[in-house]
């Protein structure tokens, strides 16, 4: 595909932001070329500078599950917008995806939006430590919290795609209040209790790791979270900016059934529209300010646009079975794939949790670790990539990175999808 306007944009761009890019996995670092410049989506669909044409399974990492400019969030929007774009100041939008949210949720009583998953994180943390007055956070290495100082430990995502672990500018003493632990490693998190559970104000957790691969835990190691935290008083934090919302409405506290102390909600919420949040109890929310001593706040918090589209995408979400059909087209678009990678014997194989996916350059079954991805993914990564953009497919430009089917996805679009990646394969392992 010609890229030469895409090209253009990106000299231009790295003259004024750093690296050209205001999200670092945007550069296209781990594949071939010039980022891709987008100016249009609709549907399932994305269109280039260069006026090329994508079915799309990054969807902007996630949030659009009903697809680019869905119009029923568009025409919310619109109404709302004429009206004001910010006030600083409260809203009947942000109590209304509120009760949306709470009613619908068993796990949850109250709930305070900010305005990045990264925010949500960072502000649970800190409710975290003042509710229980200790100090250390213990992590899972390959769980991305955003990027939180205390928390760009071993943190996967964009971290993992440049071959890091952590950041500069981050000072030591503020690592070591943060417990890096192997992911599904049962003794590691006794050893770790035992050593520090003292001072340990919370377990902190993707309960479906999807920023460094998508690690798949057992269910019975967040069972076994539940119950040690259950042992001793630690609370159980599920961070679910991605699962929240996109595996079921109550997202993977709901899929598994499990109930955590609090969790963070981020992406599907906004719409499109830059959003977050952390809910809990209303025992453990009423330590946020104004109500308690936990400080934390937000000019554009709950801001009256990005919660009027929340509102227009999750009553779309709600509706019966919309779940159900994006499991069951995500699970057939997977089937395809894996048939023929089974009969060629091709070492691949494509991971799923309901309208999420994973490419993994491997053929096991299970990969519950980021050391268990091989070393040699990014390169057979770079070369699919290239033979998936020039077929019009594209997905997040990271091998670590998850793809998400969207409501806007038809079987056309599936179909096409399912045989372009089929061709990529070749490409890489014939």
């Amino acid at each position: 595909m010609n890229r030469e306007r895409s090209e253009q944009l990106f000299e231009e761009a790295k003259q004024y932001l750093p690296g050209g890019v205001n999200s670092p996995v945007r550069a296209f670092k781990s594949v071939n070329g010039a980022p891709i410049f987008f100016e249009k989506g609709k549907g399932s669909h994305v269109w280039d500078a260069d006026g090329n044409e994508y079915v799309d399974f990054c969807c902007s990492w996630g949030p659009l599950i009903l697809g680019h400019a869905h119009d029923g969030v568009l025409n919310k929007v619109s109404t709302v917008m004429a009206n004001g774009t910010s006030f600083g100041a409260p809203n009947k939008y942000e109590t209304e995806l509120a009760k949306l949210i709470v009613d619908h949720n068993r796990y949850i009583e109250k709930i305070r939006f900010v305005s990045s998953g990264t925010e949500a994180a960072m502000s649970a943390i800190r409710l975290a430590r003042g509710y229980t007055g200790k100090n250390k956070v213990v992590k899972f290495e390959g769980c991305y919290h955003g990027h939180v100082d205390s928390l760009m430990v071993k943190a996967g995502s964009g971290l993992a795609t440049f071959g890091t672990s952590t950041s500069a500018g981050i000072p030591e003493s503020f690592v070591k209040e943060t417990i890096v632990l192997p992911l599904n490693d049962k003794e590691a998190v006794r050893e770790a209790v035992k050593n520090f559970g003292h001072d340990i104000a919370c377990i902190a957790i993707e309960p479906i790791p999807a920023n460094n691969g998508l690690l798949l835990q057992d269910k019975d190691f967040l069972l076994f979270l539940r119950e040690i935290c259950d042992e001793t008083g630690i609370l159980l934090f599920f961070d679910e900016v991605i699962s929240g919302f996109r595996v079921g409405f109550e997202g993977a506290s709901g899929y598994y059934g499990i109930k955590p102390d609090m969790v963070a909600y981020g992406k599907i919420i906004g719409g499109g529209f830059p959003v977050g949040a952390y809910a809990s109890s209303a025992k453990v929310m009423d330590c946020v300010a104004p109500e308690g001593p936990v400080y934390q706040a937000g000019t554009l918090s709950g801001n009256p646009v990005a919660m009027a589209a929340g509102i227009a995408q999750l009553e779309a979400c709600l509706k019966p079975g919309f779940y159900e059909a994006l499991e069951a087209k995500t699970s057939a678009f997977v089937k395809t794939v894996q048939d023929y990678v089974n009969a060629h014997g091709y070492p691949f194989h494509m991971f799923h949790v309901g309208s999420i996916f994973w490419l993994s350059f491997s053929n096991k079954q299970h990969v519950r670790s980021a050391s268990e991805i091989p070393a040699d993914s990014g390169e057979k990564f770079r070369v699919f990539y290239d033979a998936l953009l020039d077929q019009g497919v594209y997905v997040g430009p990271s091998g670590y990175e998850v793809g998400f089917v969207s409501e806007a996805h038809s079987q056309e679009d599936l179909d096409k999808a399912a045989k372009s990646i089929i061709v990529a394969l070749d490409k890489v392992y014939g």
